[in-house]
């Protein structure tokens, strides 16, 4: 299957069109095995279907995916397509985008009628539940401090981390066992990254949550034990 990138001003574009929809949604299967969540859309009234990756979609895909726009990317300014500054720019997002991969995919981060609202979505079942058993593996709990939701047929499931949960988890990287307190506290400093790069009102929204969730003291063994208690049951 013959996809097609295009190189716009600010975007790389990894498209696959068609009057046949059956075959944009194969393509579109093909990328979610790569790694990118994408999918089938309309052009207008007309009867063609297309499916689209753009750069930090790319940027999460696997290896061979990457490699392969990469080499387009790297071609480009010999032919005149784009300048360097611009190749060398998309180059490093393919770059930053594989880290962050390995790490954490990409987290929504985004005030919703004042509220922070913090979720990673995919049509991809399983990389919902490989987010939902980190969360889980970190001590927080489905319902109090975290939702999950998958659907079939192609539909986007979530998962999406409560008010509750980003403040304990924000807790438990300061106050939880050793073993906790890496894992908690990367999520934390990802979270806050993603926020800043939303805008001012959603990293101080984001930031007063972290500091309240922080500021529940240092506490003895003991007490850090019913204090985790609580926080998972919701007790007071």
């Amino acid at each position: 299957m013959k996809y097609n990138v295009y190189l716009r001003e600010n975007v790389i574009k990894h498209q696959f069109a068609s009057t046949d929809r059956s075959r944009v949604e194969l393509a579109a299967r093909l990328l979610r095995l790569a790694g990118v969540g994408a999918e089938v859309k309309k052009v207008g009234g007309r009867d063609v279907w297309y499916v689209e990756a753009t750069t930090d979609m790319l940027a999460t895909g696997h290896k061979e995916l990457r490699d392969a726009v990469r080499r387009v990317v790297e071609e480009a300014p010999e032919k005149g397509w784009v300048d360097e500054k611009k190749a060398r720019r998309w180059l490093e997002k393919l770059k930053k985008g594989r880290l962050l991969k390995e790490r954490w995919p990409k987290y929504e981060v985004r005030l919703v009628e004042g509220a922070l609202e913090v979720s990673f979505s995919s049509t991809n079942s399983d990389e919902i539940e490989h987010e939902a058993r980190r969360f889980r593996d970190m001590d927080l709990v489905e319902g109090r401090h975290f939702t999950v939701r998958m659907f079939e047929g192609g539909r986007k499931g979530y998962v999406s981390i409560l008010r509750e949960g980003l403040a304990y988890a924000a807790w438990l990287s300061i106050h939880g066992f050793d073993e906790q307190q890496k894992p908690v506290a990367e999520f934390v400093s990802y979270i806050l990254e993603r926020a800043e790069k939303e805008g001012k009102e959603v990293y101080e929204k984001a930031k007063e949550i972290v500091e309240k969730g922080r500021a529940k003291g240092s506490l003895r063994l003991a007490d850090v034990r019913g204090l985790m208690w609580k926080w998972k049951t919701g007790g007071t």
